[in-house]
């Protein structure tokens, strides 16, 4: 009988262990290195996350011919990008991977998956209005997240710097930045959901232009949920008449950073001296805060401003918001409400470095735009994962990151049988635990 003939080469430099040498090849056959992903199919199935946004796109193919569906494309990209594969090209190897075609529920057997060409054509296709009707789509799929109607949300509106080295359009120069790029629109509610993001050219956004992207969210919220009360909080980027004049028309509670002016900082010079001068004698930081009724000469009324004075060994530094707010005390509404506004820069900053959303490199805006969206799908999938896990453990509080190696990189093989596939995970996975007690509680996830 001849001998096997190996045709695939072994890795080298591998050292002896006790006397005997590792010979390591790729030739394991159906195994995967991302088993995890199995445990997000459950999550995004019960999203209807693909499936909401395939709606969305009228599909110019020949129904005879296609092969790969719109959701099923729109699936494995988002897939691809929680499990950190953020490059369409990763698609080339991952579209045989077995756990990712049990993901989209086909079998190890099954043919390829989509490749990165028909995942870039889909990426072009969206035109203004679907990408419009898909925003819509992502805003039902937040207002549905709820077991219940909430009384009161908060949106977290806040704008972020995206990097680009190519001629894509809308790109714009910034000066602050010394870059090209873009400067997207992005907005998370008080939980760290995902609610909208919209790309925009790399400049402060105006008065108008706030105001038309809030009109079409809040109409949207409201079509879910037409009594609930929504308070906007942002920093002093958004603090602008028309704002203003919008949750004014609109009824809704705004908290607005207010940019310092020469006529603010008259009103708390007294303040800022007695503050410097006790601090100087006593702690090592010491905080006060005072509120008037004052107005820019663009505003049409006064408003609620509340400066909060900060005196420590490094000097004086004193901030203003702007609020519409009533029945709180000015440390309280600053220190408890506004505050928290800080952690949507930790949501932003997990959407762009955990799950790549600033990889916006197509040429055409609306492709980019689609882009956001399925970068956005990426985090609701890793930010479901997490809220199936105990409400007080480290788990809980885990950044996408760490969710990603511990629970989605975990190698398998997958068999396939008659009656049944087979998935086989190495008995040391050491979050063994904490993977099944998050497909038990699956069922509590909503929608």
């Amino acid at each position: 009988m001849p001998a096997k003939v190996e045709t695939t080469p072994a890795l080298p430099g591998l050292s002896l262990v006790c006397g005997k040498p590792i010979i390591a090849r790729f030739d394991g056959g159906k195994l995967s290195s991302d088993c995890g992903v199995l445990a997000l199919r459950e999550i995004e199935t019960r999203l209807g996350l693909a499936n909401r946004l395939a709606a969305c796109v009228t599909d110019p193919r020949a129904p005879e011919r296609v092969i790969h569906s719109m959701a099923d494309i729109l699936r494995f990209r988002m897939l691809m990008i929680a499990a950190g594969y953020e490059d369409a090209n990763d698609a080339a190897s991952l579209r045989h991977d077995p756990a990712f075609k049990l993901a989209l529920g086909r079998l190890p057997d099954a043919p390829a998956l989509c490749s990165q060409p028909t995942i870039s054509r889909l990426e072009n296709l969206p035109r203004p209005r679907e990408l419009l009707r898909m925003g819509q789509a992502m805003v039902g799929l937040y207002c549905d997240s709820f077991r219940q109607v909430p009384r009161r949300i908060t949106l977290d509106v806040d704008d972020t710097f995206d990097a680009v080295h190519g001629g894509q359009q809308l790109r714009l120069f910034n000066a602050y930045y010394d870059e090209y790029g873009f400067q997207p629109i992005v907005v998370f509610d008080g939980e760290g959901r995902p609610v909208a993001a919209l790309l925009r050219p790399a400049r402060r956004p105006t008065g108008r232009e706030v105001r038309g992207f809030l009109r079409r969210l809040v109409r949207a919220i409201r079509g879910h949920w037409p009594r609930v009360d929504i308070l906007l909080r942002a920093d002093s980027h958004y603090c602008a008449p028309e704002v203003l004049d919008f949750c004014r028309a609109e009824r809704l509670d705004f908290i607005l950073g207010v940019a310092t002016t020469h006529t603010l900082r008259r009103r708390v010079e007294t303040l800022e001296h007695s503050t410097t001068a006790r601090q100087a004698a006593g702690p090592d930081k010491l905080r006060r805060y005072k509120e008037f009724h004052d107005g820019a000469a663009s505003w049409c009324r006064v408003e609620r401003i509340i400066a909060r004075v900060e005196a420590s060994a490094q000097g004086t530094d004193t901030r203003f918001i702007v609020t519409n707010i009533t029945g709180s005390t000015a440390r309280t509404l600053y220190e408890e409400l506004y505050c928290r506004r800080g952690q949507a820069e930790n949501h932003i900053k997990s959407w762009k470095t955990h799950l790549a959303a600033d990889r916006t490199s197509c040429h055409r805006g609306q492709a980019n735009q689609l882009r956001l969206m399925l970068h956005t799908g990426a985090y609701w999938l890793m930010w479901s994962l997490r809220r199936l896990m105990p409400a007080r453990s480290s788990w809980r509080v885990a950044q996408f990151d760490t969710l990603r190696l511990r629970l989605l990189k975990i190698a398998a093989r997958v068999v396939e049988w008659k009656t049944k596939v087979m998935v086989h995970l190495p008995s040391a996975c050491p979050d063994q635990v904490i993977l099944r007690l998050a497909l038990e509680r699956m069922p509590r996830l909503v929608i």
